[in-house]
This record gives C-alpha cells, sequence and structure tokens, in this order.
C-alpha cells in the first residue's frame, strides 16, 4: 500500500478557496522533537510565536479568540511521535477550524487574511514526491517506496506481481539450469515489469535503481517510457542493504534530484522571459501579479524565504505592489504584509504549479519570482 499524503493538492486548493466573512489566521509551526525534546521548550517556542503574533492583530477579538484557541491545542499535547509540523486554520467568527499534521518540519510562521495561507503546503507536497527504488541483482530484487520519510518495503507485492508475471510466461522454471543466461534476461525484464506494476499500485512519481552496474544498465534500457520519463538516477545500493542505508541514501539523492529539478526549471524561465513576444514567461514580481489578475499563469517559481508588503483590492481581488487605489478598476486597496504569499495561494487556486526554489542565484537575479505562463 501506498503511503497517505497528510493532504492532497485538491484538498490544498478547497482550502485555498475558502472565503472567511471575516479574517482567518494561518499558523504553521515547527514541533519537531528532535529540536524541541522536552514538552516545555516546545511550549516556550509556540508561545513567543503567538506573542507575536497577538501583538500584530490590533486587539480583534475574532483573531485573539484564534490565537488562544491556536495556544490551547498545542498546550493540550500534540502527538509528536510522527509529527513534526503543524498547519491550522482557524476563524472564530465562522467557527472554522482544520488541523493537518505534517510529519515533516514548517517554519514557525502566522499570517491573516480572507482565506487560508496554503502555501507552505504546496511546497511541502511537491517537496515529497514519493520515490520508487528498485534494487537489483542477477537473482533478486526488491521495491521499496519513500514518501513523507516514511520507507516501505514491498516485498510481499513484488512476489506477488512475480508470480503473475510467471503465469504469463515472463520466466521459466529453475529447473532449466542449462539456460542461466536466458533466466537472467528474463529476471530483469520481470524487474522492469514489477517497477511498472508497483509504480501503477502505489503512485511514486520518481524512480532509482541501485545495483551491479551492468545489470542496473540493462535494466535501464528495459524500462517501459513512462519510468524512463521519471528515472532519477542510481544509488549505491543492493539488494541486502538494510532500511536506514536506503533512506539515508534516497533521501541524500532526493535533495540532489530536487536541486537539479528546481535548476532546469529557472532555466526554463529565463529563456522563455527572454524572448521577444513576452507571452511565455515574466519575471519579478509586479509582472508575475499582473499575469495572475489575467488568469495567465501556469507555473510559479519563487525563491525560498521571499516576502514583500503588497496591496489587495477587495472590489476586484486583484494583488498588487503599489497601492492605493487599484490599477484595475480604481478602487482603494487595502495594505498585505506579504502579497509574495498571497499570490502563491492566488496560484494554487488557478492550478498553476508552485515551485520554490532553495538557493538559487540565477532567480535571484531575475527577481526572486517568476511564471510561466499559459498564453
Amino acid at each position: 500500500m501506498a503511503v497517505t499524503p497528510p493532504i492532497t493538492r485538491d484538498e490544498i486548493r478547497n482550502l485555498a478557496t475558502h472565503r472567511a466573512p471575516s479574517p482567518m489566521t494561518t499558523c504553521y509551526l515547527d514541533v519537531d522533537g528532535r529540536r524541541f525534546a522536552k514538552v516545555q521548550d516546545l511550549q516556550r517556542s509556540v508561545d513567543g510565536v503567538l506573542r507575536k503574533a497577538r501583538a500584530q492583530v490590533n486587539g480583534d477579538r475574532s483573531l485573539q479568540a484564534d490565537l488562544d484557541r491556536i495556544a490551547e491545542y498545542v498546550r493540550s499535547g500534540v502527538d509528536r511521535s510522527s509529527t513534526r509540523g503543524l498547519a491550522i486554520f482557524s476563524n472564530h467568527a465562522e467557527d472554522f477550524w482544520q488541523v493537518i499534521a505534517l510529519p515533516t518540519p514548517l517554519p514557525n510562521h502566522v499570517t491573516v487574511g480572507s482565506s487560508p495561507a496554503v502555501g507552505p503546503l504546496e511546497v511541502a507536497l511537491s517537496d515529497h514526491e514519493p520515490i520508487g527504488v528498485l534494487l537489483v541483482d542477477k537473482t533478486k530484487l526488491r521495491m521499496l517506496v519513500l514518501s513523507w520519510g516514511e520507507l516501505v518495503d514491498h516485498s510481499e507485492l513484488v512476489t506477488e506481481l512475480l508470480e503473475h508475471d510467471i503465469e504469463r510466461g515472463g520466466r521459466e522454471s529453475a529447473h532449466l539450469d542449462g539456460r542461466v543466461g536466458e533466466l537472467q534476461a528474463r529476471h530483469l525484464r520481470s524487474a522492469a515489469r514489477v517497477a511498472f506494476d508497483l509504480q501503477a499500485r502505489t503512485g511514486f512519481e520518481r524512480l532509482v535503481m541501485g545495483g551491479p552496474e551492468p545489470v542496473v544498465a540493462e535494466v535501464e534500457r528495459l524500462l517501459h517510457p513512462y519510468l524512463r520519463k521519471i528515472y532519477a538516477g542510481r544509488v549505491e545500493l543492493g539488494t541486502a542493504s538494510g532500511l536506514d542505508e536506503i533512506r539515508k541514501a534516497v533521501e541524500a539523492v532526493d535533495v540532489d534530484i530536487t536541486r537539479t529539478r528546481e535548476a532546469a526549471l529557472v532555466e526554463r524561465l529565463r529563456e522563455a522571459a527572454g524572448r521577444p513576444d513576452g507571452r511565455s514567461a515574466v519575471v519579478g514580481l509586479a509582472p508575475v501579479l499582473q499575469a495572475l489578475a489575467e488568469h495567465r499563469v501556469d507555473r510559479v517559481m519563487v525563491s525560498d524565504g521571499y516576502d514583500a508588503e503588497g496591496w489587495h483590492c477587495p472590489a476586484c481581488d486583484r494583488l498588487a505592489v503599489v497601492g492605493p487605489s487599484c490599477p484595475s478598476c480604481e478602487s482603494a486597496m487595502e495594505a498585505v504584509p506579504d502579497v509574495v504569499s498571497e499570490a502563491i495561494d492566488r496560484a494554487i487556486v488557478e492550478r498553476a504549479r508552485v515551485d520554490v526554489c532553495v538557493g538559487n542565484a540565477d532567480l535571484d537575479v531575475l527577481g526572486r519570482i517568476g511564471a510561466l505562463l499559459r498564453y
């Protein structure tokens, strides 16, 4: 069975489209037991985050009630055996309350807006795409899936798939001792088929392989075209590797995969933005907000930690860098403390993908944010 994610993209979009009659409080909390071993340490950290937030709500009773409820929720006890981060959405005025427990830590952050701020959830989901791990040698194979920090060994499912493969003629019985070469070839073909079948059952989104170089090279050649598209390379592991060793190796390569993917996306953005038609991509905060207002954004790339003050028009729902008059309808706009976060949420509502890039100097040079356009 695949590991069930704490939230799906559809659920994130449903949250992003929720509009409250009064300001909504969004609170992200790092509750990682590795960082806060003692409950008292965690409580001091949360109290500090909420104290800072209370100083900024200007006595709004509904918002104060939201913060009080968040404090009480943490004080009553959080099961931190598998939870390292909390996403909390609250609106006292409409009795809205939702808590999402995450197996990954999140930076402490409290924000207030007309809807839940879901950008960090989208980022967390993108950063934890399930990874399939195929370990194979001349006679053995293992398939595992790493998802949200949990590594699942699918030995029973592999056995079931191999038995099905035998039934449909995938391998001959082991008494054909005179045809060892053919048996090994069929074993490798079975490994490629098992990887494809297990991907269909578990939905892993990237694949890595480990084993002797000639064996892995042959299985790479035999992979289904779809698996070739999501294939992310090799890991220094074998069929006898332990679970901890596998987890550490895959988590390390996952970081490299993510940074490589981000670099490729930023290069694609840079090239598209340089085209003379100006309709493929835009870079910089003001052009991105303009493209969002025109519903043209397909994918957003933003530098990790980037925030900026901006404006929101309640009349036409437009975001802008400069106010206080709306550039679209000339109505009075409201100041927002972080228009970048608002833009990310808007992009998610528009079903655009969002990629938060860590340490990418090329994106920083382009203005720390950019978008690939639909038209």
